[in-house]
């Protein structure tokens, strides 16, 4: 699975026909819908994204969980303003909980310090991914948020592959080549078969605070057109905002009740 070079006519068997999916064990975690969040490059809010809409949604009173799979570039706990560390008991690790009841893990989580830089090769990068979904004791979770690597590498690969992913959130912004970026991920959404359920342009505008007018500084965005082009029916677009990025540092992200983001919420729990 990892040698994967996504040319199946390279394969004995097509990818379709396989079944690569990890089981859970179903007295240790029962996941209701599983989402992952992806960008097509690092550096657009991707993690920040992954915090709002779980943020939201437990607002809304579920259950929820964040799988960071980022593990060469995890943020997921200091977004939280989680410093504790996730324990085991020789053969499960338990998540670290949130203020809110969000349950956690990610690599920072285990690691002596969080400066601590992982240099390891690709198969155990997804080898450990996969250790996160089947051997954290989740519980009872509605909804899980993976926080993706940018990219279509190995670790979204295995991910998508390995996980009974219920649909892609794809994050974007607008200096991007963006019609590229959404192109690559549909494109990697439907060799996968899964659906992508929304789109979020993030820093897609500036509200000056003087006059209320809304200024586009990476230039107009063509987000809404591609959306349709696609078929995708929920786009969230994100204003440049430094509360949000200083909020999301100082590790209140709970905190923050972002409107634009709303709608996609609202998208994904129908």
């Amino acid at each position: 699975m990892a040698n994967c070079n996504g040319n199946c006519s390279d394969c004995s068997k097509d990818c379709s026909e396989r079944d690569f999916k990890v089981k859970l064990d179903p007295s240790l975690a029962k996941v209701g819908k599983l989402y992952a969040v992806v960008s097509g490059k690092g550096g657009v809010g991707k993690s920040s994204v992954t915090a709002m809409l779980s943020a939201e949604m437990a607002r809304r009173g579920k259950s929820v969980a964040v799988l960071d799979a980022d593990v060469t570039g995890p943020s997921i706990p200091k977004m939280f303003g989680v410093t504790q560390k996730a324990m085991g008991d020789g053969e499960h690790i338990f998540p670290v909980e949130t203020k809110n009841g969000i349950k956690l893990m990610s690599i920072n989580l285990l690691l002596e310090n969080d400066t601590d830089p992982v240099v390891w090769r690709a198969p155990v990068i997804t080898g450990a991914v996969t250790q996160f979904w089947n051997t954290v004791l989740w519980g009872d979770v509605d909804y899980m948020f993976v926080d993706m690597p940018p990219g279509t590498g190995d670790v979204p690969l295995t991910v998508f592959q390995s996980l009974p992913i219920d649909g892609i959130i794809v994050v974007t912004s607008p200096q991007e080549l963006v019609s590229m970026i959404v192109g690559k991920a549909v494109k990697m959404a439907e060799m996968m078969k899964i659906p992508i359920v929304g789109i979020v342009e993030n820093l897609s505008y500036f509200v000056c605070p003087d006059c209320g007018k809304k200024h586009f500084i990476f230039g107009d965005s063509n987000i809404e057109e591609l959306a349709k082009k696609y078929g995708i029916d929920t786009v969230a677009r994100l204003p440049i905002d430094g509360t949000l990025a200083r909020t999301c540092d100082q590790g209140k992200v709970e905190e923050l009740d972002v409107k634009e983001i709303k709608p996609l919420v609202d998208r994904l729990e129908k």
